[in-house]
């Protein structure tokens, strides 16, 4: 599962890139947004409502109330990977429009296992700043989202056999913030891995 991914410094400037292929003036101003985002910090997403881009910073991770451990308890646990997209709560978010977005990233991790802290950071070719499959929904705790995951590709399978988050190609933008859901259920799959690079740590020098 990944939880953390990193925007660059200065990652603002490629957005302008995307006018193209989401085709929406005026464009907005992106507000401050974490770097390095990890589960409820605020990251940044593109969205549409009532014919007009936002670019808001949301909380990464969207409550939801789980059983306890003790019978009749609940605990919030914030939601930060879908993968269950029959789910009539996530269902309710991916048939709306309004309820889809854009998630800006420059690279993202996935944690190396019995490594430690240590992480592989894994990067699309050739775009320095691509985009997840998201869906953002109003919460008591202000705006958050997720993003979707799907079955992992070669290049990440062996890293992580579960599951990777859903990487839009950039000409389907426009169609992810506003198409019919029925329609967009074949862009939930794996990105193909010869458009992907992956940077491996040694191992032995960053775990504690």
């Amino acid at each position: 599962m990944c939880n953390h991914y990193q925007n660059i410094p200065g990652a603002q400037k490629f957005l302008s890139t995307w006018k193209q292929h989401i085709g929406i003036d005026p464009w907005p101003e992106p507000p401050p947004f974490d770097h390095d985002v990890y589960p409820k910090r605020h990251g940044l997403v593109l969205r549409i409502e009532d014919g007009v881009l936002h670019a808001d910073a949301m909380m990464w991770g969207v409550p939801c109330q789980v059983p306890g451990k003790r019978p009749g308890t609940k605990l919030t646990k914030h939601v930060t990977n879908v993968r269950n997209l029959a789910s009539p709560f996530w269902r309710s978010m991916l048939k709306e429009p309004t309820r889809r977005c854009l998630v800006p990233f420059t690279s993202f991790a996935e944690p190396v296992i019995g490594g430690g802290r240590a992480e592989h950071w894994l990067t699309v070719k050739d775009r320095p700043l691509a985009a997840f499959a998201g869906i953002w929904r109003p919460t008591e705790q202000g705006n958050a989202y997720a993003f979707l995951t799907c079955e992992p590709n070669p290049l990440v399978a062996p890293l992580h056999p579960k599951a990777m988050p859903v990487i839009l190609q950039e000409s389907d933008y426009r169609t992810w913030l506003t198409g019919d859901w029925q329609d967009l259920e074949p862009l939930a799959c794996p990105y193909p891995s010869q458009l992907m690079e992956v940077e491996s740590p040694a191992i032995g020098a960053l775990s504690p």
